[in-house]
């Protein structure tokens, strides 16, 4: 990292979580196929994760959860690593970023 006269810490590289909720902000069809690629693969985890990436990229905690029937509080312990979102607030928190849950067919 770079230092300047005034001692202020320049960050000379983006980790790789800054990097993805960036990419999120610049392309939500980006993000939205992000977390369907996750609900493909089912990783509970992984999609908490990927929720919590794309709620900083869409404004925030608190800005989803004025735009939701959630508190703040309870918005960031669902999104938490062990979080278990309910059905209604995971679609809820969806739609305050522009995205909703839908359902497709295995079957071919």
């Amino acid at each position: 990292m770079k230092t300047t006269k005034t001692k202020k810490t320049i960050k000379s590289h983006r980790t790789h979580d800054e990097a993805t909720i960036e990419s999120f902000h610049r392309d939500p069809q980006f993000a939205a196929a992000y977390i369907n690629a996750i609900l493909k693969d089912g990783d509970h985890r992984e999609l908490m994760i990927g929720l919590r990436y794309a709620t900083k990229a869409f404004g925030g905690v608190s800005s989803v959860a004025e735009k939701t029937s959630l508190n703040g509080t309870t918005l960031y312990r669902t999104l938490s690593a062990n979080g278990n979102p309910r059905l209604k607030n995971f679609a809820e928190v969806l739609k305050a970023m522009g995205m909703r849950l839908a359902v497709e067919s295995l079957v071919t």
